[in-house]
């Protein structure tokens, strides 16, 4: 049996992110504080998938603090782009490139394109690693849409102005935070992990 941790750490020092996440662990009694608080700095994302990034920044944050820790790694996939930008997605127009540059980018590429041909999609990896434990937790989701022509709604960051849910019929900047949680694939993930973690053994 895994023991229960009573903190976790997040391998961010995003509070959006921090209180998205503390929000659905709580029900588990589970603290949530960001690497910050420890003074960790952020890992270097050197892994080919989102899977492996998320694994990369929990388990440096775990080594850092000696506590359980959670992190994720989220991206867009373009289907005309062969899965472009994926796991680049934050530095698609360069190293130091914001996500003004990032999106000019990204629309300048499909360019042309019919709608038909700019289906995309937003997926995380969400992990938990234990400290002195080889368990890890793996969770993923998934946000089906396309991208716009051109930028919609002030919302979010990213890629949100020009990423458009078809059944929602707006961009995912043109929601609200609560809207945005309940359809994304970052709520997905950190859902489905805590689920797993509620069916959990603990000692």
């Amino acid at each position: 049996m895994l023991r229960r941790p009573g903190k976790i750490v997040m391998a961010s020092s995003n509070a959006g992110k921090l209180r998205e996440i503390a929000s659905i662990l709580g029900d588990l009694g589970i603290a949530v504080v960001p690497q910050s608080d420890f003074n960790v700095d952020d890992a270097d994302e050197t892994g080919a998938t989102f899977v492996e990034n998320a694994l990369i920044k929990a388990r440096h944050a775990a080594k850092a603090t000696g506590l359980a820790a959670i992190a994720d790694d989220s991206g867009l996939a373009v289907d005309a782009l062969n899965g472009r930008p994926g796991v680049y997605s934050a530095r698609y127009a360069g190293a130091d490139a914001d996500d003004e540059k990032n999106i000019d980018k990204l629309l300048a590429e499909l360019d042309g394109l019919a709608d038909e041909q700019r289906g995309a999609a937003f997926h995380c990896a969400a992990c938990l690693v234990l400290p002195d434990e080889p368990e890890v937790i793996v969770a993923e989701g998934e946000w089906r849409g396309r991208i716009l022509r051109a930028r919609r709604g002030d919302a979010g960051f990213g890629y949100d102005p020009v990423f458009f849910d078809p059944e929602l019929g707006c961009s995912s900047a043109q929601l609200s935070a609560a809207q945005k949680n309940a359809r994304s694939h970052r709520g997905q993930a950190f859902r489905e992990l805590a689920r797993k973690l509620g069916e959990l053994q603990w000692k």
